[in-house]
């Protein structure tokens, strides 16, 4: 019956909510300020979108999905505070905002706890929603990501430039999450990808592993984990 005095807001509720959209905006207008990638709604939605189809897929309960859907969202709302520790300054923003939506406590502290464990930093697959995140983030490079057409100072704007194509599958036969991915080598050579996305991967594979899936990242046609 305790469950009853709570509200359980949907994706959609988050998604529209007017706090939650200043802040992604605010958080992605200051980091174009300090030369980063694009981290506003496109990002916040496809981390959101691949978030829920990855435990979607997995069989796992609709409301477990939608966290994860919510988590993804707004993960990066931290940045509205500082790039450093922003996930960290977003979890605790998130459990200010739920909590004033009167969220259940105990889906604000899934929330919460996948977003303060994104940041490759201090990251950790923790729960099963947290393992999402961290996959549906760190799998997000594209060209549309970078803002300006000045790609030769900044490696990571090379490196998200140079991918012309990019993929995530969840084999539930094989389980096995697939990262699968295109890079323009006359732009960035896959070494590149590496120095700055090693980490990221080898996190992927962390949380593949908590969700019961061995992971590969294949570049070019080429299997390098």
């Amino acid at each position: 019956m305790e469950n009853n005095l709570y509200n359980y807001p949907s994706p959609k509720d988050i998604y529209e909510n007017k706090e939650v959209r200043t802040y992604i905006t605010v958080g992605n207008d200051n980091l174009e300020a300090l030369g980063y990638t694009e981290h506003g709604f496109a990002h916040a939605k496809t981390c959101g979108d691949r978030a829920y189809a990855i435990l979607n897929k997995l069989g796992h309960g609709k409301r477990t999905c939608e966290l994860a859907s919510i988590a993804g969202y707004i993960h990066d709302i931290g940045n509205t505070v500082n790039r450093e520790d922003h996930s960290h300054s977003g979890a605790l923003m998130a459990f200010t905002l739920l909590n004033r939506l009167n969220m259940d406590p105990q889906e604000i502290a899934v929330i919460c706890s996948a977003i303060g464990h994104h940041d490759e930093k201090t990251a950790y697959p923790v729960n099963t929603v947290a393992a999402a995140l961290i996959i549906a983030d760190k799998s997000d490079v594209r060209r549309s990501r970078v803002r300006g057409s000045d790609i030769t100072n900044d490696i990571h704007d090379r490196v998200n430039f140079a991918v012309i194509g990019s993929d995530l599958e969840i084999d539930t036969e094989s389980k096995t999450c697939i990262f699968n991915i295109k890079i323009d080598t006359k732009i960035c050579p896959i070494m590149e990808y590496f120095e700055i996305f090693l980490d990221r991967m080898v996190l992927c594979r962390r949380s593949a592993a908590l969700l019961g899936l061995d992971f590969e990242l294949i570049i070019n046609d080429t299997r390098l984990l």
